[in-house]
């Protein structure tokens, strides 16, 4: 598949402008006894299904899928004011929280952490997303390191990441939207998918974060990237809980819904509700099938895994 990154920037200018588009099934979020009975909340990155309908159509697809949190990559982008409230009223109507947005123009690596000179732009571009976050009510934003800098060696990289890191935490320091704390969430990416990128590694992302130091910032565990990067999954789980405070799901090969390839994801949900994880799973997966019955499937796999956890 093309750069992750660079769809995600381009579905984020594309979309917005038709997000509103079109009218909205006045759907109920799905009856089903399994929808609650997962340890720790379920989420979906929205860049991943329903790419051609308008913003409100989508939300309702959600809930006829059984989930109550959505991620989101900077649709909002050119919203007007009318468009923030249609999306508001749509999910409180659907019973749906914004958890997490990648919304952050240095998304396309224009103003990574990694760089040290694009380091005000980075914090000038985050205190201008804490805006659309408050609206929005969501409370935590995926943040990058960028591409590799050429002149830099790692070491300088690395350090840039932490300061950069450091300087957004004094931003957001005991700052909450809708009653929960402000979290910048650093994303690795792997190196199929983007060779260029600069952090490609969850161990060293891990250690930058824990040189950061701060409790609003902490490392997002993308299953899919880490398994193609490093593998030895669940050892990153066992060893660093304690910073992990968003989990993306995917299948490799393929980026489809787990079952499809070659990681245990039941072994993961176990080992997720043993270390009693309790922030975000969001599916970041294309389906192979009808995407309303597929993300279902994924969520009664959450739901049956950790069922005597």
């Amino acid at each position: 598949m093309k750069n992750q990154i660079f769809n995600r920037r381009q579905f984020a200018h594309g979309i917005a402008s038709a997000a509103i588009a079109g009218s909205v099934l006045h759907a109920e979020p799905l009856r089903d006894p399994e929808r609650d009975s997962a340890p720790f909340p379920l989420s979906i990155m929205l860049w991943t299904v329903w790419t051609n309908l308008p913003f409100e159509q989508r939300l309702a697809n959600v809930a006829q899928a059984g989930y109550t949190n959505v991620e989101l990559v900077g649709e909002y982008a050119k919203w007007s004011n009318a468009d923030f409230a249609r999306a508001n009223d749509a999910r409180k109507r659907l019973g749906i929280s914004f958890d997490a947005t990648a919304g952050l123009e240095h998304a396309g690596h224009e103003h990574g952490l990694a760089d040290p000179a694009h380091r005000d732009p980075f914090l000038a571009e985050l205190k201008q997303a804490l805006i659309p976050m408050e609206t929005l009510s969501c409370p935590a934003i995926i943040v990058l390191s960028g591409n590799v800098v050429p002149g830099l060696s790692r070491g300088q990289q690395h350090q840039s990441c932490i300061d950069s890191l450091k300087r957004g935490a004094e931003l957001i320091d005991g700052k909450q939207i809708g009653g929960q704390p402000v979290r910048l969430l650093l994303e690795c990416i792997d190196p199929d998918e983007n060779p260029h990128y600069f952090l490609q590694s969850a161990t060293e992302g891990i250690e930058i974060v824990r040189a950061v130091n701060h409790a609003q910032v902490q490392f997002l565990y993308d299953i899919f990237h880490e398994q193609i990067a490093e593998g030895n999954l669940i050892e990153k789980l066992d060893k660093h809980i304690d910073v992990i405070g968003l989990i993306h799901v995917a299948d490799v090969p393929g980026r489809h819904e787990p079952g499809t390839g070659e990681i245990n994801y039941n072994n993961i949900y176990r080992k997720l509700a043993e270390l009693k994880y309790r922030h975000v799973v969001a599916m970041e997966f294309h389906p192979t099938g009808d995407p309303v019955s597929t993300l279902r499937a994924a969520r009664q796999m959450v739901s049956r895994a950790t069922a005597t956890a």
